[in-house]
């Protein structure tokens, strides 16, 4: 059993960003610019985009952080997205979900400009990656495709499960994988709360990807022996030995599951830090396209 370690492979991801940026400002004097736009206080979010700012701020990206407090009208948030749309020094644009419930979150996504959409959440990101299109990936799958690459695990001809089929990773996923590419050619099967035999269908799978953000949900029993498991999960639970009062645990029941696979994310460790470095690279590839 192999630990697919996210801080190896994110470091190596961020270092090539750092040349890569380097080479792109001496070529036309800017630096790659990230502004995020951050609704409540909601403490994952919190988390998340404060640790996007900071990698900003470690590979030499300029980034903007734009509050609101949780009763923001939606006009608000509108006015703010077409602003950062009509920046020419803002490359890349992302609103950290999930947004309050009065707010329609497809309104605010359609409304980001495609050229700056480092989340990939457009319609046209998406249409243009079902087509097998170069475009913005969803960073957390994308994520997990640089992780395959640098550890060279084969793909090709394997049976992948995709739990979960949210827009944000299990759909991505379930396509990236699928694709005719180096590290795709899979058959997928994408399962999610109404699928039957669950179980089963998992115990037949050589890559799994859990992403239902339901700790400890994939057991034992439900990996053969030599799978990959890639658990997306990163939950808060309670925890009272734990300074913070909460552990993050994974979608991965870890200490049971690890010594069948022959390779496995931990929680934390693996996948969060790999989508923190793919945003990077999708801010500098919407960087390079500046004219």
């Amino acid at each position: 059993m192999q630990i697919l370690d996210g801080k190896i492979v994110a470091n190596a991801v961020k270092e090539k960003v750092i040349a890569d940026a380097i080479e792109h400002k001496n070529g036309n004097g800017h630096t790659p610019h990230l502004a995020a736009i951050l609704i409540g206080n909601n403490g994952a979010s919190e988390t998340y985009v404060t640790s996007k700012i900071k990698n900003c701020a470690d590979v030499g990206f300029k980034s903007t952080l734009i509050r609101f407090d949780e009763n923001a009208t939606e006009q608000e948030i509108t006015e703010a997205v077409i602003k950062l749309n009509e920046d020419e020094d803002v490359n890349g644009i992302l609103v950290q979900l999930p947004l309050p419930k009065h707010i329609n979150e497809a309104s605010i996504i359609n409304l980001i400009n495609p050229s700056k959409d480092v989340d990939g959440f457009h319609p046209i990101s998406v249409g243009k990656l079902v087509q097998g299109l170069e475009t913005f990936v969803p960073a957390t799958p994308l994520g997990i495709m640089l992780m395959l690459e640098h550890y060279q695990i084969e793909t090709s001809g394997k049976h992948a499960v995709v739990i979960g089929r949210s827009n944000i990773v299990g759909r991505p996923m379930s396509i990236l994988l699928s694709q005719n590419t180096q590290y795709g050619n899979c058959t997928v099967t994408l399962c999610h709360s109404r699928t039957k035999d669950l179980e089963k269908i998992c115990a037949g799978a050589d890559i799994i990807v859990a992403a239902l953000g339901i700790p400890g949900f994939l057991t034992a029993d439900m990996v053969k022996p030599g799978a990959v498991v890639i658990d997306v999960g990163i939950t808060r639970v309670a925890d009272s030995s734990k300074k913070s009062g909460f552990a993050l645990k994974g979608d991965v029941d870890f200490e049971n599951v690890a010594p069948k696979c022959s390779f496995i994310t931990p929680v934390p460790g693996g996948v969060g830090l790999m989508t923190i470095a793919a945003l990077l690279k999708n801010t500098l590839a919407a960087a390079s396209t500046k004219k």
